[in-house]
């Protein structure tokens, strides 16, 4: 009963604060999690049983303005506040003013179940044909778009990781660069990278060289040796995740313990189309919860590894190789919503598609109108990347060329 009493409590809080001030409620959103076109927002966990429930706010409002929620009801004393989690501040509930969470502080997002993006793209970096000059790429790879939309890219058969900052008309290159070779300095072949701005690091993975590398502040060191590394993640808790094509498999490490053999996290069983195993796996994702996503390459199909389990399930693909709506051909890069929206670049079809998981077949997102170099267009896109505003970003890896395809609101 007292449960029942103390959500209906956080309800009536809920209505009243609608009834005054325009707030964002967030369900099935992490702590912190976004929830608003302005990035400085986050979802605060209320209060109550129903650990899905959440009201966008402002994150950044100094810990020392907030006191302590009454307990046990978890009732505030103080008007306009609203009884909310914040870790980051108390690791007991407190008085969050709503006045925060105003829709004119923290404007809502859009509905991502059915956002849409612009079918003509622009092209952001590349796009010069294909060659080695800073303009130039010459089959770009992985690709990751910073909050001020600058783009990291694994300019692949340059053997070199390319810095674009936002509408230049050329690139820097921060790693590699010195031919190819297996120097500390150089690379060879790299194919995706996870880049810290803060540290100015950026870990990449040499494939070629078969292993994974860290460059901070041009300074080089080997983290992992012996793999033929095609895909990196790093999840909330700083672990470092690495796909191996060679053997089928996908490891975690936790940080500085590299020089271990790390855990399997999904595969290792052999290279096969059983949902203990992987053929040749790419690129990966890994979500709030540690699930792994693996671009699951020649079995055709995105596959998820929940943490600690045994086998995956098939959530994109899985239907042989193909052209409908049901199937994917070699895919790629991937990346997973907060809702569980799958975005697959769809290389041997030029397309990125959606999937839900629960669906039986995903959707055209962008591309799908045959392979060539009109902005409507993908030849080969090798992998993606959202920025704040949700604007997606491919990389067009055969028409050596990044593209932006902008949002429809």
């Amino acid at each position: 009963m007292n449960t029942i009493k103390i959500y209906c409590y956080i309800v009536f809080i809920f209505l009243s604060i609608t009834a005054q001030i325009k707030s964002e409620i967030c369900e099935k959103t992490p702590q912190y999690g976004e929830c608003s076109t302005n990035s400085a927002c986050g979802c605060f966990h209320v209060t109550s049983a129903n650990n899905d429930a959440g009201i966008c706010g402002f994150r950044w409002l100094a810990c020392s303005h907030l006191v302590l929620c009454n307990s046990p009801d978890y009732s505030c004393s103080q008007p306009n506040t609203t009884c909310v989690q914040h870790p980051q501040c108390n690791n007991l509930p407190v008085c969050y003013p709503v006045t925060m969470t105003d829709q004119s502080i923290c404007p809502p997002m859009k509905n991502k179940t059915n956002l849409k993006w612009k079918q003509n793209a622009i092209t952001m970096a590349g796009g010069n044909g294909q060659g080695q000059q800073l303009n130039q790429f010459d089959r770009p790879l992985g690709i990751f778009v910073d909050k001020k939309k600058n783009i990291f890219i694994a300019d692949w058969w340059n053997n070199r990781i390319v810095e674009w900052k936002y509408n230049a008309k050329e690139g820097q290159i921060i790693a590699g660069g010195n031919g190819k070779g297996n120097r500390t300095n150089q690379l060879n072949l790299p194919t995706d990278m996870i880049v810290d701005q803060q540290n100015h690091s950026i870990i990449i993975a040499d494939f070629f060289n078969s292993r994974v590398t860290q460059w901070m502040n041009q300074n080089q060191q080997i983290l992992i040796q012996n793999i033929f590394c095609n895909g990196l993640a790093m999840d909330k808790n700083g672990f470092l995740y690495a796909s191996d094509v060679a053997k089928n498999e996908v490891r975690r490490w936790e940080m500085g313990e590299y020089n271990k053999e790390g855990v399997v996290v999904a595969g290792g069983n052999g290279k096969g189309n059983q949902l203990n195993q992987l053929d040749s796996p790419r690129f990966i994702f890994v979500d709030e919860d540690q699930s792994v996503y693996v671009t699951d390459w020649e079995n055709h199909r995105i596959m998820k590894w929940r943490k600690d389990a045994k086998e995956g399930i098939v959530v994109a693909g899985g239907n042989g190789q193909g052209g409908n709506l049901n199937q994917l051909s070699v895919p790629q890069g991937v990346i997973v919503d907060d809702l569980g929206q799958v975005y697959v670049a769809d290389y041997g079809n030029d397309r990125v598609m959606r999937w839900y998981e629960a669906k039986g077949e995903g959707e055209i997102v962008v591309g799908g109108n045959g392979k060539g170099n009109q902005p409507n267009q993908l030849n080969g896109p090798m992998n993606l990347s959202f920025d704040d505003a949700g604007n997606l970003y491919v990389a067009d890896s055969s028409n050596h060329r990044i593209q932006k395809f902008e949002i429809v609101f």
